[in-house]
């Protein structure tokens, strides 16, 4: 009875509203991972992009690759994709339903231009890829707004 003076809500009130979309939130735990995931990983690739940019001398190129690029070409990339992608994450967390569709496509993107930057910072193109790989997941297996 205290709880319902306080203005608080029953946790039965709580998941009721998310199903009906009057509460506050995302209404699904994978939506919320998505975007944490989706802001993480375009903050580190924009941070990537700006050292490329910045200062070629922090990587350190492969002789006869495939995908040879110039560092300050990926830099610019990288850079691009880091906005694009983080300005989509917080789409995400604002309850935007098209930030689902850019967010696979775009996290599809970036699993790509991290593959083909592999041998100029392998291990982290790798953890990208991967936290790449988690959100499309994620942002798949999140229930649909008429599913809540």
């Amino acid at each position: 009875m205290a709880s319902h003076a306080s203005g608080s809500r029953s946790g039965a009130a709580v998941r009721s509203s998310a199903r009906t979309g009057t509460g506050i939130g995302l209404g699904s735990g994978w939506l919320v991972f998505a975007a944490v995931l989706m802001v993480f990983g375009g903050l580190m690739t924009l941070l990537a992009g700006i050292a490329a940019i910045a200062n070629d001398d922090v990587f350190v190129t492969t002789r006869n690759y495939v995908y040879e690029f110039d560092i300050t070409g990926w830099g610019w990339i990288h850079l691009i994709m880091g906005v694009v992608i983080t300005l989509a994450g917080v789409a995400l967390f604002q309850g935007a339903t098209w930030a689902r569709v850019v967010g696979v496509g775009l996290a599809g993107l970036a699993m790509l231009a991290n593959f083909l930057w592999i041998p100029y910072a392998p291990l982290w193109a790798v953890v990208l890829i991967a936290i790449n790989g988690f959100v499309i997941w994620a942002l798949c297996t999140a229930p649909s707004p008429s599913e809540r």
